[in-house]
């Protein structure tokens, strides 16, 4: 039995990858995962915010002394006057020793909005050994005057320049909220992504009643949130010229499979081990080999996409058809079923 599959180019030893999380930003909790069986690890990202912070701070801090000494430039470190300040020096030394501490590939991340700066980062963290890169474009389309096509063109941009300037395979973060998330993964397919994780999850503010403000916490995701990126993984898988990875709703088992049979290349989880620890890792690479085993299947190959869209032979699960369906035999009476919300 092999659990062996194929992900950005990439051979792993079984389809589980630890996807970016505060777990995967420490040198000992890397190890845990490859013992655990992780066949891939995604660092944290290196944000955009995070980089433009620091190279600003460390600008002014120069200018000051600058005017002060023509000599105070050289009680700087020589990364203080490079695009990149202090921070990103410190991501890609991490990189670095991350590549060093575990024999799995490493996947690097960067999470931002703009086409500035992004080929550089790339390039920098190509030289500090990352296996692939992962683009996790977080854009919040508040600018009403702003189309669809336009936001996309903006995505195009910065996922060609990037792919561009690097030799390694770069996958993209996709967003659900495209109007033809198909089509558009198709384009960025053309214009050089390697693979894409479905899906990013925007952090969602919430209101605060008692403060009359809106707040912000991190929820982790639910296996209920695994249904939207089934079906994507199950509408792309054999039709874009790239791999697929779902990182939303994964806790069990049971969902890894699931995650295979709609066409997923690889299966990603960051909720599951920051709820049960780095080691829960084995489990569910245990559980997916114990699944196939019982029912004499020889490799993950044999499953992967047996349900997608492609190779459906009644494809009206994945049309209005079937949600009419559901519709007409839900359960119509007027009595209550459950109780009413408590209000407080």
């Amino acid at each position: 039995m092999s659990l062996i599959t194929r992900y950005l180019g990439l051979t792993l030893k079984n389809p589980m990858i630890a996807s970016a999380s505060p777990l995967t930003g420490k040198i000992d909790n890397l190890r845990l995962l490859e013992d655990a069986g992780a066949a891939a690890i995604v660092l944290p990202s290196l944000f955009q915010e995070q980089i433009e912070a620091e190279t600003e701070n460390q600008a002014a801090r120069v200018a000051a002394f600058a005017n002060s000494s023509p000599e105070a430039l050289s009680y700087f470190p020589a990364a203080a006057t490079r695009p990149y300040g202090l921070y990103p020096e410190r991501y890609l030394d991490f990189v670095r020793r991350a590549k060093e501490a575990v024999s799995i590939p490493i996947i690097a991340s960067l999470n931002g909005s703009s086409r500035a700066g992004w080929i550089e980062y790339s390039k920098h963290i190509e030289q500090a050994g990352a296996s692939a890169i992962e683009l996790n474009m977080y854009l919040v389309p508040i600018n009403l005057l702003e189309s669809g096509r336009e936001i996309e063109a903006h995505y195009i941009d910065i996922v060609e320049a990037v792919c561009s300037s690097v030799h390694l395979p770069v996958s993209v973060k996709l967003t659900p909220y495209l109007s033809a998330i198909g089509h558009f993964a198709v384009t960025l397919a053309e214009h050089g992504a390697a693979g894409f994780v479905l899906f990013n999850r925007l952090m969602e503010p919430d209101i605060d009643l008692s403060q009359m403000k809106l707040t912000h916490t991190l929820e982790l995701s639910d296996p209920a949130e695994l249904r939207l990126p089934l079906l994507w993984a199950a509408i792309l898988a054999g039709r874009v010229d790239a791999s697929l990875a779902i990182s939303t709703g994964i806790r069990t088992t049971e969902d890894v499979v699931k995650s295979l049979l709609a066409g997923a290349d690889a299966v990603m989880t960051t909720s599951a081990l920051l709820r049960y620890g780095a080691g829960y890792m084995a489990t569910l690479t245990t559980g997916l080999g114990q699944w196939m085993e019982e029912r004499e299947i020889a490799s993950v190959a044999d499953i992967r996409g047996r349900l997608s869209w492609q190779r459906s032979q009644d494809r009206s699960v994945y049309t209005r058809t079937d949600y009419l369906h559901i519709l007409e035999h839900y359960p119509a009476s007027a009595e209550n079923h459950f109780p009413f919300p408590r209000i407080d």
